[in-house]
Order: C-alpha cells, then structure tokens, then sequence
C-alpha cells in the first residue's frame, strides 16, 4: 500500500457484495451457534450448581481455566480430532462461553425472591415445574445479560478461526494483509462490529419480549 492510496475502494466493496454477504453468513452461523449449545450446557449445569452448591466452585474453576487457553491453542488441539472444519472452532467458543453463563444462570436463579419461591411450592408446583415455570423466567434478564457479552465475545474470535480455514469475515482480514491491502480488512473489522452490535440489540429485545412485567415497572414509574 503507498501512501496515496485510499484505505477503503468502495469499488472493490461494491464488486464483493455478494460474497461479502456469504461471509458474513459463516461469520454469524460460527460466532452464534456456539452461544445456542453453551446455553444448553449452561441452564442446566447452572440449575444444578444452584440446587447444590458444592458443585459450583468445581465447575467454574473448570471453566475459567478452559477461557484462560488462547483460542488458537484449543484451535490446535481439537485439529487433531475434528480436522479443519467448522466444529474444530465451535467446540471451543462453546466452551469459552461457560465461564460466562453458568455464573450468570446461577446468579439469575439466586435472584429469585425466596417468597416468590415458597408461594409457588405452596400453589403445588414440584421443584422441576418451579424452576422452569416460575425461577428461570424471573432470571431471563440476569441469564441474557450473560449471553450478551457471550455472544458478542464469540463473534469477534471467529476470526481468529482463519489460521485454520474456517474465520468467516477472518479471511479477508488474513488476505488484506497478504495482499497489503486495507480495504478488506478496514471492511471484514467494519461488519464484525455491526454483527455484534447488531446482536447485542437483538437480545435486548428478546429480554424486552420475554420479560413484560419489566416493561410495566418503567411505564408505571
């Protein structure tokens, strides 16, 4: 690149649409289908860590030492066992995503008044009918504050991903610099962003969705 050349050719943009809008495609199906399974794994592991709380300092020491290994370290490991493909980077964002759901689903289920809890077991509701009629409901707002910061975490290492092939928008960030070339770089950092803030508002309005009474609170305030 000279000094005289523009950093982005909207040109060049205008000539990739298509493939761009590809990309972009891989970049969300890899950065948010790890939070849907860490979500799976996180609810009920977390529901169990709250109804016995011996198993909760195990498990989040567990997973705090799994989101302390560099991402292109369990990239490398699960190489060995799933080639290069889209799960070898799934399986560790999933995992990179229980340091921050199990604590928030714990912490969500914590939250819940212990009235509301008594009221619901003297209206007969067993333990299984409460926690999911009546605790996790009462939660959604601490358990999406979570999958906020999940999601927008696993969005933005994808990318990394393309060390191995499968990055989605990584890899016009990796041929940017092969080629000395900005303009898919400057463009593959630009839509990063805009998934994650993109998402990031998708979810507050999910929690806006699944929890009216909030919504009543504000408007009676």
């Amino acid at each position: 690149m000279t000094g005289d050349e523009p950093l982005v050719r909207w040109q060049w943009i205008a000539d990739h649409t298509g493939e761009l809008a590809e990309y972009t495609g891989i970049h969300l199906r890899l950065g948010l289908l790890p939070v849907l399974f860490g979500l799976i794994v996180s609810v009920p592991l977390g529901i169990l860590c709250h109804r016995w709380r011996w198993l909760y300092p195990p498990v989040l020491t567990v997973s705090n030492i799994l989101y302390s290994i560099p991402s292109l370290a369990l990239f490398m490991i699960f190489v060995r066992y799933t080639g290069l493909t889209e799960q070898t980077v799934m399986i560790p964002l999933t995992l990179y995503t229980l340091s921050v759901l199990v604590p928030n689903v714990v912490d969500g289920l914590a939250s819940v008044p212990e009235p509301v809890r008594l009221a619901a077991t003297a209206m007969g509701f067993g333990a299984v009918r409460r926690v999911v009629q009546v605790e996790l409901p009462i939660a959604v707002p601490v358990v999406i504050a979570g999958v906020r910061v999940a999601a927008v975490s696993s969005i933005s290492l994808v990318a990394v991903g393309q060390l191995i092939g499968q990055g989605g928008l990584g890899y016009y960030i990796t041929r940017g610099l092969q080629l000395d070339f900005p303009t898919p770089i400057v463009t593959a950092i630009v839509l990063i962003m805009l998934l994650a803030l993109a998402t990031d508002a998708l979810l507050v309005l999910a929690q806006r969705l699944l929890t009216p009474w909030s919504r009543n609170k504000v408007t009676s305030a």
